[in-house]
C-alpha cells in the first residue's frame, strides 16, 4: 500500500505539473494575443493617420498647387497697371481702343486670379505698416505722419487663400513725432 500512495502522489504531482504547464502555455498565448492586438491597433492608427495626411495633402495641393503660376503672373498684372497709369489723358483719348483693350485684359486677369483664390492686398497711404502683409522698401521722415505709417505704395501684394503670395511693397514714415 505504501507503493500505491507513492504512485498516487506521483500522479498528483504529474497532474499539477501538467496544470502548471497548461497555465504557462495559456499565459504565453494571452501575452502573444495582447502583443498582436497592440500591433494591430497601431497599424490601424497608422493607416488612419496616413489617410488623413493624404487627404490634407490633396486639399493643400488643390488650394496652393497653382502658387508658382500665380506668382509668375503677378508681374503681368503689375505691368498692365503701370501701362494704364503711365498714359496721359491725351494718349488715352488718341488710343481709346488700345487703352480699353488693356483695361479689359487687366480686368479679366484679375477675375481669373480671384476665381482661383488670389486676392490683392491694397494698402492705402496713411495705413499703418503691417510686416505680415507689407514689405518696407524705404523709410523717410515725412511731415504730418506718424512713424510706421505708409507714405507710398509701389506695388500691391497678394494672398493665395490664407497664405501670403507676395507682400505689398510700400514706403514707410520714420517720423518720431506726429
Amino acid at each position: 500500500m505504501a507503493d500505491d500512495k507513492t504512485v498516487s502522489e506521483d500522479f498528483a504531482i504529474e497532474e499539477g505539473l501538467e496544470d502548471l504547464a497548461a497555465l504557462d502555455e495559456i499565459e504565453a498565448i494571452r501575452a502573444e494575443r495582447d502583443e498582436l492586438r497592440d500591433r494591430f491597433m497601431r497599424a490601424l492608427a497608422d493607416a488612419e493617420n496616413a489617410r488623413k495626411r493624404g487627404e490634407r495633402d490633396r486639399r493643400e495641393a488643390e488650394q496652393y498647387g497653382g502658387s508658382r503660376l500665380a506668382r509668375d503672373l503677378l508681374p503681368v498684372y503689375d505691368n498692365l497697371n503701370r501701362a494704364l497709369n503711365a498714359a496721359t489723358d491725351e494718349q488715352k483719348a488718341a488710343a481709346a481702343a488700345l487703352f480699353e483693350g488693356v483695361q479689359l485684359t487687366l480686368r479679366e486677369l484679375t477675375n481669373v486670379m480671384t476665381r482661383h483664390g488670389v486676392k490683392p492686398i491694397t494698402p492705402k497711404v496713411g495705413d499703418m505698416f503691417d510686416p505680415q502683409n507689407h514689405e518696407a522698401m524705404f523709410e523717410a521722415p515725412v511731415p504730418g505722419t506718424k512713424a510706421g505709417q505708409i507714405i507710398q505704395v509701389m506695388t500691391e501684394g497678394f494672398m493665395l487663400h490664407d497664405r501670403l503670395l507676395r507682400p505689398a511693397q510700400v514706403g514707410v514714415s520714420s517720423n518720431t513725432g506726429a
